[in-house]
């Protein structure tokens, strides 16, 4: 299995992912989609410095894992590509921001020691979060769900396409490299001067299994709306969730929960 099937397989896991059944599968998209903008606004609104505040908001992703039947070390698998430039944001903070805020074990810490991990958390929730949502929602589901919230069809247009080309290019471009691998056995790689023919053939190759699939959706029925979509309206549930978690997120805001926890211990 070359590294083009391996994409394809990872995308055809998470479409399997999105048709899991567990309770967050089973709310509505656009509540699932409302709560983690929410927590993600909320998870950034965190002062670059307040390190103790921003550590309990991953309670949230964490109680979402177990109730989905996730396993956590499968969102960082996929995420393995992304991860490492999130964490890189504040890799030089450090160097810029060295004034000592704290003593830790007699070992003086910097601001920018602490801006750095707490950007770097910021942006490992945040991950989290978003992978949450396209694993427990599937793509017409969560498109639909745009289109429920007033987005313009255009983008919700353009995030479907995108998505489903993504899946069309890396086939088109797992074809060609077995047969360019058997023309030249034992080569490693696509040699330079074969670059240009290879990426043209593959534009064109593309576009015209891109026009295919456009054209079998309008034969489906698709007019920029999603009327043929599993959609739903609001149960109870669907809206209690939304300002349930919106106010855990508040608590976690605003409360200092590391501060209490340390108080009680302290006791």
């Amino acid at each position: 299995m070359n590294k083009m099937q391996r994409a394809i397989r990872e995308l055809s896991e998470m479409d399997e992912l999105a048709a899991g059944s567990s309770l967050i599968h089973a709310l509505h998209p656009a509540a699932k989609l409302v709560t983690t903008v929410v927590y993600i606004l909320v998870t950034l609104s965190f002062d670059k410095y307040d390190l103790g505040g921003l550590v309990p908001m991953l309670l949230w992703p964490v109680l979402l894992f177990q109730v989905s039947g996730i396993e956590v070390k499968a969102c960082f698998y996929k995420l393995r590509i992304v991860l490492p430039l999130v964490m890189a944001v504040g890799l030089f903070n450090p160097f810029f921001d060295k004034a000592i805020l704290l003593q830790l074990g007699g070992l003086p810490v910097s601001g920018g020691v602490i801006s750095m991990l707490t950007l770097m958390l910021k942006g490992v929730f945040c991950l989290m979060a978003s992978f949450l949502l396209m694993a427990t929602t599937s793509i017409d589901s969560l498109c639909a769900a745009l289109r429920k919230l007033h987005v313009p069809k255009l983008i919700v247009t353009l995030l479907l396409l995108t998505y489903r080309y993504v899946g069309v290019m890396t086939e088109e471009l797992a074809v060609m490299t077995d047969a360019y691998h058997l023309r030249a056995p034992g080569q490693k790689g696509i040699h330079i001067s074969a670059w240009g023919s290879f990426l043209g053939q593959l534009l064109l190759r593309s576009m015209d299994r891109a026009q295919e699939l456009y054209s079998s959706m309008m034969l489906r029925g698709y007019c920029q709306e999603f009327y043929y979509a599993d959609y739903r309206a609001f149960r109870l549930g669907d809206a209690l969730y939304v300002p349930a978690s919106s106010t855990a997120f508040f608590l976690l805001r605003t409360v200092r929960i590391a501060e209490l926890l340390g108080s009680t211990i302290v006791r």
